[in-house]
């Protein structure tokens, strides 16, 4: 986190509704993320944040809402986080998410959580205590290398396997989001090869680049991949979706064989600004 820039802040409310399938509300504890991957599809939120300095480089720490209209969240489904981890490094500090959850723990909410980081592990105490939870975690490749190179400030590979496998075997819910699958470069069958003993199920996403991330991700081919630059070219600014939809019916086939619990969540629209 060299260079980070820290900033505490006030929000109106920590839980906002939410625009994803499968959730009726969202949990963002923190504004901005610091894993700084080549990718992040979040770098919009910029925008709303009154920081001139670039994405991943600063962080907006919500130490408090000044909403106190509580919520009745029975039978709902709450999703942490969308637009950061709310397991970053900066959560080791503030642990806003774990506060959050022990205010959940008896809302009877179904709680869902998405992670890059092995930090999670912290909060398996509260997660014993909450009757519907599911802790998932973002991985597209095996490949260490790729992983520096794309996430370069996110947890390693075997870090995220080795939590995964620790939650599964105290008793929680967990699955892994397959995602981004970066063409011809993430081994998602070693990943689902390596994971599938101690994961319920899997979820799988397409690389979506916003005008934002497209120069830089198509540079990162450009240097370390060359031979894929045109098929980048050809998948990325002419929209062709040719290599997805065979990859679809690839993995839908490869789970199917493996009786995989797994879902498909490829997007055809190139994603706005």
């Amino acid at each position: 986190m060299n260079n980070l820039k820290v900033k505490e802040i006030v929000a109106r409310s920590y839980i906002n509704p939410s625009k994803l399938p499968g959730s009726d509300y969202v949990i963002n504890p923190y504004v901005g993320c610091p894993h700084r991957c080549i990718y992040c599809y979040a770098e919009f939120m910029k925008r709303f944040s009154n920081h001139d300095e670039p994405w991943g480089t600063f962080t907006d720490v919500k130490i408090r809402s000044t909403s106190s209209r509580p919520l009745d969240l029975q039978g709902k489904n709450v999703f942490l986080s969308s637009v950061t981890d709310c397991y970053n490094p900066l959560e080791e500090k503030y642990g806003l998410t774990r506060k959050l959850l022990l205010q959940l723990r008896h809302s009877g909410a179904s709680v869902t959580i998405l992670t890059k980081s092995a930090l999670v592990l912290r909060d398996l105490d509260v997660f014993k205590q909450m009757p519907d939870i599911s802790v998932g975690f973002s991985m597209n490749t095996t490949d260490e290398k790729l992983r520096r190179e794309t996430e370069p400030c996110a947890a390693g590979v075997l870090d995220r396997l080795y939590a995964l496998k620790t939650l599964h075997e105290n008793g929680i819910r967990t699955w892994v989001h397959v995602s981004p699958i970066f063409p011809y470069l993430s081994d998602w069958k070693a990943l689902l090869e390596a994971a599938a003993g101690f994961t319920d199920s899997f979820s799988f996403e397409n690389l979506k680049l916003r005008s934002s991330a497209l120069p830089r991700v198509l540079l990162y081919i450009t240097r370390r991949h060359p031979q894929l630059r045109e098929i980048y070219e050809q998948i990325f600014r002419q929209n062709d979706m040719t290599y997805w939809r065979a990859l679809r019916k690839e993995i839908l086939a490869f789970c199917n064989e493996r009786k995989i619990a797994a879902a498909v969540h490829f997007s055809e629209k190139t994603p706005h600004e």
